[in-house]
Parts: structure tokens; sequence; C-alpha cells
């Protein structure tokens, strides 16, 4: 996800699953939510953002799913306008990788 936000692309989940080697995930896992839920915490902890905005459905909206903005409610996000929010998650981990 990090390489991915560097070049400022997203990437979807059957993509992100397909390149999980170590353990076998499906992109409707609910292992893989709560990866992807952990690795979103502990990103936004140390003010890099919610690095897993980047995870995207692949086809239809190419937003994240529903998972993504229960999380980034609990972590105190505004969800009103859940296209807003993603389009600022999104710009703000984007240019945080950008700077590393």
């Amino acid at each position: 996800m990090v390489a991915r936000a560097r070049r400022k692309r997203d990437i979807s989940y059957t993509d992100l699953v397909a390149g999980i080697t170590h353990i076998a995930l499906e992109a409707h896992d609910i292992r893989l939510d709560h990866l992807l839920g952990e690795i979103a915490q502990e990103e936004d902890a140390a003010g890099r953002g919610l690095l897993t905005v980047l995870v995207v459905h692949k086809t239809g909206d190419k937003m994240p799913g529903p998972g993504f903005f229960q999380m980034a409610e609990s972590r105190g996000r505004d969800i009103s306008d859940k296209e807003a929010l993603w389009v600022h998650e999104m710009r703000k981990v984007q240019e945080t990788w950008a700077k590393k």
C-alpha cells in the first residue's frame, strides 16, 4: 500500500489479496477486514492518515467498502459525505508518502 501511495495509485481488494502470499485470503474475507482495520488505525495513530483508503472496489464506485467508512467514523472522521472523506484521506495519504 505504501508503494501505491507514493505513486498516487489505489489498489483493488482483489489485487491486494492476490499480492498476499503468506496466507490465503479472498477479497471478501472477514480476516482482510480486520487486517485493513489494524493497518489503518496504526497509520492514523502515527499521523499518516488512513492508509487503507487506497484499497477500493475493482468495479462500480471504485471506492473503499463500508468497513473503511465504519472504521473512519470510529477514528473521529465525519462520514456524512463519504466521497469527500475518501478524497481528503486519499490526498493526505498520498502527500504523506510522496515526501518519504
